[in-house]
């Protein structure tokens, strides 16, 4: 599959640039498919490129010294990984591996540089990305010195729901939600724990799977009480 502006023009960080700015930036990009649990980036290594998600899921994640793994954050479509290398010549920090079949667009770093010198924009873009991938990282951090252990998984869902969905009465849907494989690992927990929470918020009618797909929470009020330790399950 060739790279063409028109799929990086459907990036939102890549869509302010000019139609012949996209068209160079493919001419040197290329695209690759991913299996579940491939790695994208490799940690120590130094790319090459700033990955972009056009569908599929990635994860970032890191090991601890006795050789755990442990979840850093999500990359969804339309969002991108590796961008640290636009601001240093240091190594990858973490693994970014494939949690579904993933289609991944790499863009060179080095021409990525070279926009950046003419469009603020792209630099502002992949700033605040990084300012928010530093703050999320930084919640997901504080999370594993929760003692409980049904309060740290309410939080982790909590953290799932986007803003707009806290607002939607009562009720909200998590699309795509992570297995309770996925949620352990970002938890330093084991997958039957994250299943025992589970089974308790389902008794309590808090939350219902719909498919693989979706995840509905029928009670946001609760969920937030819950993850705040207002409530314990």
């Amino acid at each position: 599959m060739l790279v063409t502006p028109e799929l990086l023009g459907t990036f939102p960080s890549l869509k302010p640039l000019p139609l012949p700015l996209l068209q160079q930036l493919a001419q040197q990009s290329t695209v690759q498919r991913f299996a579940r649990r491939g790695v994208v980036l490799k940690a120590g290594v130094r790319e090459e490129s700033v990955c972009f998600l056009f569908e599929g899921r990635l994860q970032g994640v890191d090991f601890t010294i006795d050789g755990r793994e442990v979840g850093l954050y999500f990359v969804e479509p339309g969002d991108f990984c590796g961008e640290l290398g636009m601001f240093d010549d240091g190594p990858q920090p973490e693994h970014v591996i494939a949690l579904t079949s993933a289609m991944v667009v790499f863009v060179p770093l080095a021409s990525l540089r070279q926009v950046t010198r003419e469009h603020a924009v792209l630099l502002q873009r992949m700033g605040e990305r990084l300012a928010a991938r530093v703050r999320q990282m930084t919640r997901q951090r504080s999370l594993l010195g929760l003692p409980n252990v049904g309060q740290r998984v309410c939080c982790q869902l909590w953290m799932l729901i986007p803003e707009s969905g806290r607002s939607e009465g009562n009720q909200t849907i998590i699309r795509n939600p992570p297995t309770h494989m996925e949620i352990a690992i970002m938890l330093s927990l084991s997958r039957e724990s994250v299943s025992r929470v589970f089974q308790l918020l389902q008794a309590r009618e808090i939350v219902k799977r719909d498919g693989p797909g979706a995840l509905i929470v029928h009670d946001l009020v609760t969920l937030q009480r819950l993850a705040e330790g207002a409530e314990e399950l």
